[in-house]
């Protein structure tokens, strides 16, 4: 009788940061393997599930272990279980997640833990090409119909700022004009009162993420993890299951 296969969480984390041109452009963290199968491949961070952690609770602490990093947005992608996937046949429940630019400088970075361009990746090791060519899929599929943009960006922010989001995310430009209309129809941001200092001309407002409103259209599975989280669920937006 062949041994139950085991399980590991694995998460593909989305930033944005500037090129050696200035230009702002979707990255992801990934980590270099020690070990074989795959040493010296590059790949996404994860590990093992420990018996005594949520799912949730271990994607967050193995990215923290091996990054630095704590996201602000955290959902479950997909559960990759293909037989062939891994010698010892692992099965990955994924997460993707998001963090702004500021938390990404201060990221842990060495030679076995770096940022690549999403449109540049190299091979990675198992299926996780597979996977995040799947998880920016899902980033660009939903920033069309919710908020998850937010996650990218500071406390207070331009709408410049967050278009700049969208357009950096979706690959396209988008009429700033439609895009302001659409951002105050739905009703995801504030005005600060503020505006933007250091700037050469008549600085812009400043808003804020409405704290009445989730990054995304909460469901059931979503509803129950919240009620029963008793870790700190301002730091992370969190959906309890892929949707």
């Amino acid at each position: 009788m062949s041994e139950a296969p085991a399980v590991a969480v694995s998460t593909v984390i989305f930033t944005l940061r500037p090129d050696d041109d200035g230009n702002v452009r979707l990255a992801v963290a990934l980590v270099r393997r020690i070990r074989a199968p795959y040493e010296g491949l590059w790949a996404l961070p994860g590990a093992p599930l420990d018996s005594n952690d949520d799912l949730q609770t271990a994607a967050a602490s193995a990215l923290y272990t091996t990054t630095g990093l704590e996201p602000r947005y955290l959902e479950q992608l997909y559960a990759f279980g293909q037989v062939d996937r891994s010698p010892d046949r692992i099965i990955s429940i994924v997460y993707w997640a998001l963090v702004g630019a500021d938390e990404a400088a201060a990221a842990r970075e060495n030679d076995n833990v770096a940022w690549f361009f999403a449109d540049a990746i190299p091979p990675l090791a198992f299926d996780h090409s597979l996977i995040a060519e799947y998880a920016l899929w899902r980033l660009r599929t939903k920033v069309e119909y919710s908020r998850v943009a937010l996650g990218f960006l500071p406390e207070t922010f331009t709408l410049a700022q967050l278009r700049e989001v969208y357009e950096v995310v979706l690959g396209k430009q988008l009429d700033p004009g439609n895009f302001r209309r659409m951002v105050e129809s739905a009703d995801i941001v504030q005005p600060t009162g503020l505006r933007l200092a250091g700037t050469p001309h008549r600085p812009p407002q400043l808003y804020r993420y409405n704290p009445t409103r989730d990054l995304t259209d909460p469901d059931p599975l979503t509803r129950v993890a919240s009620a029963s989280d008793t870790g700190n669920r301002d730091d992370i937006r969190t959906l309890g299951a892929a949707s």
